[in-house]
């Protein structure tokens, strides 16, 4: 998988169920570049990578290449600090068709939700 945040997540593992639904495991690389800037001694995962790993794992899943039409809802309730939480756990549910791709995603590490948002994405290859 090719991403624009090279080094600054894995993807540990997913769960696929028969209607879309995926569940992703993944682990915030708390050395990365970006949370030396964002912020120094206190370190938060910027909201716009969190956009941007829903994004990359919308279009491993679907195996489609994805551009961002409109977002909704998107609501960012707790600070991930990748030292204390690096582990996260995504669930997305994806509609599709050849057009267009649509995620409700919910975000959490342990029992707290970290962020919720309704996305839709114009596919590219159509």
């Amino acid at each position: 998988m090719q991403t624009i945040l090279a080094d600054f997540y894995t993807l540990q593992s997913y769960e696929q169920a028969e209607n879309g639904n995926y569940v992703a495991y993944i682990h915030l690389n708390k050395d990365h570049d970006i949370f030396k800037g964002h912020f120094p001694g206190n370190p938060v995962t910027p909201g716009v990578c969190m956009m941007q790993i829903i994004k990359e794992l919308t279009e491993e899943f679907t195996g489609k290449k994805l551009f961002l039409k409109s977002a909704s809802n998107v609501k960012f309730m707790a600070i991930i600090n990748p030292f204390e939480t690096p582990e996260l756990t995504l669930q997305m549910d994806i509609s599709e068709n050849d057009e267009e791709v649509k995620v409700k995603n919910t975000t959490s590490f342990g029992e707290t939700i970290a962020l919720k948002m309704s996305v839709n994405y114009k596919n590219l290859i159509s």
